[in-house]
Formats: structure tokens, C-alpha cells, sequence
């Protein structure tokens, strides 16, 4: 199959790193390292434990940056410098190792409710940046739609893939467990072929649940064969486990 799938846990981000060696075994592909918590690539100390785990497991990596607190669309300029340092540092690391780092978009906060175009030309803006650096680097970096949650940018296709247009160093990232909050599964799944990077996971269509594929209401038994025919590329299963992970490879590995 045309698929590589990688894991990743947010739920694992203060956990100690000896779960890792259980990827390999466990049949997936590579690990999508997540920079939160205990895995940031900005601290030394953490940075030298990531790249022995590298080392010694062989796993190819893809990195999602840091997202805790960080608001690329802020209105609030020290906020706004702080989150691109954060997204742009973290780049600079995971270029050792990939070329794909994950993003996430940034949100109206209550200044930016009263002048959302500001925030969307702040958010382009940003972008720029954080693409300019990508490319320096190797790397894509991957902007990522986002839950039903009102404030949020990029969370039907169409803006995210405007938002990203004409961006240098600058990609997508479709998150189906996102979309299916927003009722866009289908939508996102039709465009595809425009994405360069996937996580996968499922939810019941109200809340980020991070379920293992099936557990849910997506009709993975339906898309699941669409998604193999459609896509290229790295597919990510963000778990709350590996055990659970291992569900979902399961069922991808049976899409054909």
C-alpha cells in the first residue's frame, strides 16, 4: 500500500521515553514526535533523549510543533513574535531528522473578534515567515485544520487551503478527527490529493476524543479504501496509546 503510518501521542508528551521502542514492534512505520512537554526540541536535555531514541530505534520521524498557548494570529504583538519563534525554532531542530513539522493555526481572540480581517492578514503574514524559514530549512511546514471550536481559523478546507495559497514552504496537513467535528469529513477527504500530510484518528463528531479508527462515527469503512487511492504520503494515527494505535493499524492495514 502507498500508505507509511507513522504514531503519535499527545497524550504521552510528560510521559518517560522508553515507550517509543514499543513503535517498532508494535508494526508502525515511523513516529510523529510531538514538541510538547517533556519532548520540546528547544530544551537541550530533552533534544539529546529525542535523538537517541532516533538513534537507537531507526525510526523515521515526522515532528509536530509546539501549539500550547500560541496564537499565530494574535493581535497582541509579543504574543504574535512568541509563537512564531517557538514554531520557527522548533523547525530548525526537526530538519536533523525530517521534512515535515505540523503546525497548527492560530485563533480570534477577543481583540481579534473586532477586526477579524486584521487577524487573517496577521495569520497570513505569519505564515510567510514560518514558510521562509521551512524552505531554509528542507522542510514543509504543514498548517493543520482545526476542531469545531468557533474561534478557530482553518477548519473547512477551502480556508485552509486559501489561507496557505502562495505560501512558499508552506503545505496542509488534514486532520480527519478535526474535520469530523466540523461535519467535514467527506469535504476534506474530496481534496485529498491536495494534502501533504494526514492524521488520522476518530471521535463521535462533538469533541477531540482521539479515538482508536472505528471506535467512533467515521465511516472509515467507507473512506478508509477512498483515503488509500487518494492520498501519498505519511499517514499519522494519533493515539492516547499504542495499544489503541494498534487498532487503528489494523484497520488501515486492511484498506488495500
Amino acid at each position: 500500500m502507498s500508505l507509511s503510518v507513522y504514531f503519535s501521542s499527545s497524550a504521552k508528551v510528560t510521559a518517560p521515553p522508553e515507550w517509543v521502542y514499543d513503535l517498532t514492534g508494535a508494526g508502525f512505520d515511523g513516529w510523529e514526535i510531538v514538541a510538547e512537554g517533556d519532548y520540546r526540541l528547544d530544551n537541550p536535555e530533552a533534544l539529546a533523549r529525542i535523538r537517541d531514541l532516533i538513534e537507537t530505534t531507526n525510526l523515521p520521524v515526522t515532528v509536530h510543533a509546539p501549539y500550547g498557548d500560541l496564537n499565530c494570529a494574535s493581535l497582541n504583538y509579543p504574543i504574535l513574535r512568541e509563537s512564531i519563534r517557538q514554531i520557527t525554532a522548533c523547525i530548525a531542530a526537526a530538519a536533523e531528522w525530517t521534512d515535515r513539522v505540523t503546525f497548527h493555526p492560530g485563533y480570534l481572540s477577543p481583540l481579534a473578534k473586532l477586526d477579524p480581517e486584521r487577524a487573517w492578514a496577521t495569520q497570513k503574514e505569519a505564515l510567510r515567515e514560518i514558510g521562509r524559514s521551512a524552505a531554509e530549512h528542507g522542510v514543509l511546514a504543514c498548517l493543520e485544520n482545526m476542531i469545531a471550536i468557533r474561534e478557530f481559523l482553518c477548519r473547512d478546507p477551502g480556508e485552509l487551503l486559501g489561507m496557505i495559497e502562495g505560501i512558499e514552504g508552506v503545505g496542509a496537513c488534514f486532520d480527519l478527527g478535526h474535520a469530523h467535528t466540523v461535519g467535514a469529513v467527506p469535504a476534506f477527504v474530496a481534496q485529498l490529493a491536495r494534502a501533504n500530510h494526514l492524521h488520522l484518528h476518530d471521535n463521535h463528531g462533538e469533541s477531540d476524543e482521539h479515538l482508536p479508527l472505528g471506535a467512533g462515527t467515521i465511516d472509515y469503512g467507507r473512506m478508509g479504501p477512498v483515503i488509500a487511492a487518494s492520498y501519498r504520503g505519511i499517514a499519522v494515527v494519533e493515539g492516547r496509546s499504542i495499544e489503541e494505535g494498534c487498532r487503528s493499524l489494523a484497520l488501515i492495514r486492511g484498506w488495500g
